[in-house]
């Protein structure tokens, strides 16, 4: 029960920080760093709508696909460790991006992701199996 409370919440905010990549593509593609573009032949802009979409769908998949949902849910870890390196230029830049706009917060965001990657391997994890209890019988 607590697990899929975490996967859902989990779920919810992938989904709409995916959306926020769409409303506020500029507040985002400040923190990308040049090197992102090289690597992936992508503007900023695009970098910044494609991670949107992958957090929409992976967002979508941990609620609707529950039976994938461990692998969902590496891939989704994943994605929190292949985004870490923005989340550290943004902080050694001090760039500015939505609710992330003081050097404190762009310094704890970085202790907040390996925190992600924990909740999404641990809320998506194979749940052990429970002991099933026999009735007693009466004893005559």
């Amino acid at each position: 029960m607590l697990k899929d409370v975490a996967r859902w919440s989990l779920a919810l905010l992938l989904t709409a920080a995916g959306v926020m990549h769409f409303v506020r593509t500029r507040g985002f593609r400040l923190v990308v760093p040049d090197w992102a573009t090289r690597f992936t032949r992508l503007d900023k802009d695009a970098i910044v709508v494609a991670s949107g979409a992958v957090e929409v769908g992976l967002g979508a998949a941990l609620i609707a696909l529950p039976r994938e949902r461990r692998r969902f849910g590496l891939a989704t870890a994943a994605f929190f460790v292949a985004v870490f390196p923005g989340n550290v230029h943004q902080w050694r830049t001090g760039r500015s991006a939505p609710g992330l706009d003081t050097d404190r917060r762009r310094f704890v965001r970085l202790f907040l992701q390996p925190v992600l990657v924990a909740w999404a391997v641990w809320s998506t994890s194979e749940r052990k199996p429970t002991a099933r209890r026999r009735p007693r019988r009466g004893r005559m």
